[in-house]
């Protein structure tokens, strides 16, 4: 098939609104880009540092695009390929269920030095979140005492008219060309999939005028965002996409995207398990234990927001493992275990130790234990930023193909290039979902290849 693409060259003023604003990766992101904006530079123990954004994708990575004439490989910054939304262009918003202001809020999540945040405090106070949706079934009870800025009543209905408002005024307010919807709030606990409430597009609308149950806050706004034309993001791993929700986007033709940020253990054990199978190494078991301190780990410490999580960060293998039926016979699969316990001390520097056991030759066994430490909010704010700015070029891409009779066309619904990024990614219905990172970064830089005329990257030594 011939794929011609075209992309709108032109960039937008673009907005960035965040569920859970109020967040550590709500605060840790809106201070980076002021701090990156504002040139700014601070002292820690070890000496002076200075804004970056490291941990991006979009810019702070590069791609190969041919060679020269002396046969040396040329590359050159993501950001470079095809015109893309800066992050310090970004006009930032958003909504949480605590009233604190953004300078508050980044006090509290103690993620920056304190130098650092001394220079921040007057450039982030003036932020302060709008009222969130708070339906306390859904996230664990330990919040309670933090949802001071919700939305009245338990009209769904209402709350999603609202949402709805919020968006069109905070486009109109800033004079923005586009927004862009990222949910970095609490881990929601699944929702069930009732036969009449969310199992179709029609049906979840009824379920919203009613009021019912199962609807979840993370369902209303990406309702809210397909309705208003807008891409919205599921950073965290509850089924926010219910199919009726997938249906509606597919109807709107507005995208979508989840679920889970993937930034640390999880993104290691997309690697390393990649590794190992592709290697002819049969991993046995796979352990991991993780801690941390952080609000997003006392709400996890609730079974039903923990199960969300577990779900999302234990099916990463599962294609590579289906990949190879020389080690894996049908329906083998690897002891796979997931365990999260809050530890306030820590804060939001979590703690990931994850053991895998394999077997070698003649029946040998391996095993490799690693012990990783990072600030949380710091590995998963880079990648809210990327997730936005793919995410809003992919919007001004269109493409043909013999068979759409020269018409050009936007992309499905399901933003599954932004797979890279995400723990559990988002497909299409009877689309395999890949995990392997390798795969996921390639896919992106080769989709950006044929945007700009070049053939795929075949590693072809």
């Amino acid at each position: 098939t011939h794929y011609t693409f075209k992309t709108q060259n032109a960039v937008p003023k673009t907005g960035m609104m965040m569920v859970g604003w109020g967040g550590n990766n709500g605060s840790t992101v809106t201070a980076a880009i002021l701090a990156n904006k504002n040139g700014l530079s601070w002292h820690d123990k070890s000496g002076v540092k200075r804004a970056n954004y490291f941990g991006s994708i979009t810019q702070a990575s590069t791609m190969q695009i041919g060679v020269d004439a002396a046969g040396e490989a040329v590359y050159v910054p993501l950001n470079s390929v095809l015109p893309m939304v800066a992050p310090n262009d970004l006009v930032l918003g958003g909504w949480d269920i605590n009233s604190a202001n953004l300078s508050q809020a980044m006090q509290r999540a103690e993620v920056l030095d304190y130098d650092l945040q001394r220079q921040l405090f007057p450039l982030m106070e003036k932020y302060v979140p709008l009222p969130s949706i708070y339906y306390p079934d859904f996230i664990a009870a330990n919040q309670e005492e933090r949802a001071d800025n919700v939305l009245p009543g338990a009209d769904k209905a209402q709350h999603l008219l609202t949402i709805r408002q919020n968006i069109r005024e905070f486009r109109a307010t800033n004079a923005l060309d586009k927004v862009i919807v990222v949910w970095t709030a609490n881990t929601e606990r699944f929702a069930d999939l009732v036969e009449g409430v969310n199992d179709t597009a029609d049906n979840l609308l009824r379920a919203i005028d009613e009021s019912h149950a199962e609807v979840s806050p993370s369902t209303i706004f990406a309702v809210a965002c397909i309705q208003e034309g807008v891409t919205f993001i599921n950073g965290s791993p509850q089924n926010t996409f219910v199919p009726g929700c997938m249906e509606l986007a597919e109807r709107h033709r507005a995208f979508i995207a989840g679920d889970d940020f993937k930034s640390g253990q999880t993104k290691i054990k997309s690697v390393l398990v990649d590794f190992l199978v592709n290697a002819g190494i049969k991993p046995l078991s796979i352990t991991s234990y993780n801690h941390l301190g952080n609000n997003d780990g006392k709400n996890l410490s609730a079974p039903s927001q923990f199960r969300s999580k577990e779900i999302s960060k234990s099916n990463v293998v599962d294609d590579m493992v289906a990949a190879n039926r020389v080690l894996y016979q049908e329906g083998e699969h690897p002891d796979h275990v997931v365990v999260i316990k809050y530890v306030p001390t820590v804060a939001d520097s979590k703690r990931a130790l994850d053991e895998y056991v394999s077997e070698i030759f003649m029946g040998g066994k391996n095993v490799i234990a690693m012990h990783n430490t990072c600030e949380d909010s710091l590995l998963a704010s880079p990648l809210i930023l990327d997730l936005c700015i793919i995410s809003e070029l992919m919007e001004r891409v269109q493409y043909r193909t013999d068979a759409t009779g020269g018409e050009f066309a936007p992309f499905h619904s399901v933003l599954s290039i932004l797979s890279y990024l995400l723990k559990a990614p988002l497909v299409q219905n009877n689309t395999p979902v890949v995990n392997s990172l390798f795969k996921q970064r390639m896919a992106i830089e080769n989709i950006f290849r044929a945007f700009v005329g070049l053939p795929p990257q075949s590693d072809m030594l």
